[in-house]
Parts: structure tokens; sequence; C-alpha cells
């Protein structure tokens, strides 16, 4: 098979630009159809949400598994965490049950939350002016960290422990700091918050 000169390829390659190629070339308006975007496409807040609640999935918890996102103001992720014993210590042999005869008995002493792996795992300088994005409304230990980091906006899931006073600790601590926070109704993605 002879190679085509350069002036064939010249020639083949124009009229490839000039042949519509998503539409039927019998149709005489096909030369002045415009395509337009898509519209269906993700909200940035879904978009960092979903990438929370992907990063929850690593969580080892069997009874809750929480993910957080940290977003700078050009919209990149500076920082990815889920819950979980801290590193070196063996999720084998503590404990992962929410209840016990002793507090020591159970996961809460423990598990660091979401939160503070993506304030730990930042890899940025600072995630000051940042928005955190985190499947439940951060409790009163996480609302700390998240105010002395300088997150400025915590965007939640779900807020289904609002009357338990670690939770009610955590608003007053966020409202007088002025960290904006405001819940977010997912589209799209299942409920693997326990």
């Amino acid at each position: 098979m002879a190679e085509a000169t350069p002036a064939k390829r010249k020639r083949d390659m124009e009229m490839a630009m000039n042949e519509p190629s998503d539409i039927s070339s019998s149709d005489p308006d096909a030369r002045t159809t415009k395509v337009h975007k898509r519209r269906d496409y993700l909200s940035w807040d879904d978009y960092f949400m979903s990438v929370a609640f992907l990063s929850s999935m690593r969580s080892k918890d069997p009874s809750t598994q929480v993910g957080a996102c940290i977003v700078n103001a050009e919209k990149k992720i500076v920082g990815i965490g889920y819950n979980g014993f801290p590193n070196g210590c063996d999720d084998d042999v503590l404990p992962w049950a929410r209840q016990g005869d002793c507090p020591l008995d159970t996961k809460y002493p423990y598990v660091c939350h979401a939160e503070m792996n993506a304030i730990l795992n930042k890899n940025a300088t600072s995630v000051k002016g940042c928005t955190i994005y985190v499947a439940l409304f951060p409790c009163n230990e996480c609302a700390k960290l998240i105010i002395q980091s300088g997150i400025t906006k915590v965007i939640y899931s779900s807020d289904k422990y609002k009357s338990e006073w670690t939770f009610v600790a955590s608003r007053r601590l966020l409202d007088m700091a002025k960290v904006w926070s405001f819940g977010v109704r997912r589209s799209g993605f299942s409920d693997v918050c326990g």
C-alpha cells in the first residue's frame, strides 16, 4: 500500500473537517445545527460533597463512615480525610463498638474524625479561607479544629445529631467565630452515614 503524499493528507483533512461527524449529511440543515453543552453536570457543591462521600468509603468503621474534603477559593482540593484510628494504631485491636460497659471499650476515645484527618492531611501550607465539605455536621472538637485552622465555610449533608450537646456546642462555636455553615441536599448518591 502506497503512503499518502502530504498534499493528499491535507486534502483528506480538509474534507474531514468540512463533514459533520455527529449528524446526517443528507440533512440540508445539518451544517447549521449548533451543539450545546450538557446542562445536567454536577454543581461544585455536589462535586466536592461526592468527593467527601467517596472518601468516607475508605473508613473501616462498621457503623459510621464520614468523609471530608477541603477546597480553596480556586475550587482546588487541598485536603481529604475520613474517620478512622490514628496512624500506627492497629484497627484489629482497638474497639469499633458504639456502646460498652466502659468508655474505653468503645471507638469514641480512639477515632480521628474526617475533619481532623482532612486538616492534618492538607497538601497546602494553610487552609485559611477554605471551605470544608463533610457528610455530617461537625462535632464540637472538629469545630474547634475548623476554627483554629482558618476554614471559613462548612458545607454538610446531614445534621442528624443536632440536638446532642456536642453539636449544639459546635454550632455555638462556629457562629461565634463567624464560620458560615449550611446543609446541602445530595443529588445522586446514596446515604452512607450510619
